[in-house]
């Protein structure tokens, strides 16, 4: 069972990372890169202390609470204790993928990418989305940064969608534990 599942998942990589035009690498390359993103997570920062102030620590600490379990799950504990080579890093595969990007580590089950964008994009709409309901297009960008890692042959798509779980139930947990505790300091302002 185990090993049909990692056929069909290799499989549908196979058929993804095909999916290339020369024109889209550099895009998806800098799609892909981490730092390309932190003027967004500077301008993301500066919105919600503008916007929030007083709460703004908390709601920012909750976001990197987020991010933090989404990247350690995933790069910590999940790619050490299934130890699932990269497809980069399948002798049998490198003359069958478009492989446009440095390997990067030897494993690749979970996708921290996946893990972390998905933890944030989940944390900004769980915290802020009912106020604001743009906020839903940071999973279009979540998933965006996702696919580039199957586009450069880093991540499997099975690794990709487990890193998605695991950083939507990080989101879940520390805006949980977030609520909670505001709710509980709030109760303890009218005792």
């Amino acid at each position: 069972m185990i090993q049909k599942l990692h056929d069909l998942d290799t499989a549908l990589f196979l058929w993804l990372n095909g999916r290339y035009t020369p024109w889209l690498d550099p895009i998806m390359l800098w799609v892909t890169e981490r730092n390309s993103w932190f003027p967004f997570y500077a301008v993301l920062v500066g919105w919600i202390i503008y916007r929030y102030r007083k709460q703004a620590v908390g709601l920012l600490l909750t976001i990197i609470a987020a991010v933090a379990m989404g990247d350690q799950l995933s790069s910590s504990v999940l790619k050490p204790l299934t130890g699932r080579p990269r497809p980069c890093h399948v002798a049998a595969l490198q003359k069958s993928i478009h492989h446009i990007l440095d390997c990067g580590g030897q494993y690749g089950f979970v996708s921290s990418h996946a893990a972390t964008t998905f933890a944030l994009a989940t944390s900004l709409w769980l915290l802020l989305g009912r106020q604001h309901p743009w906020i839903r297009l940071a999973f279009g960008w979540a998933a965006l940064v996702s696919y580039s890692r199957i586009y450069v042959a880093a991540h499997y798509p099975l690794d990709v969608l487990a890193g998605t779980g695991v950083g939507i139930l990080s989101a879940v947990i520390c805006t949980a534990v977030y609520t909670a505790l505001r709710e509980r300091s709030a109760r303890q302002r009218l005792s």
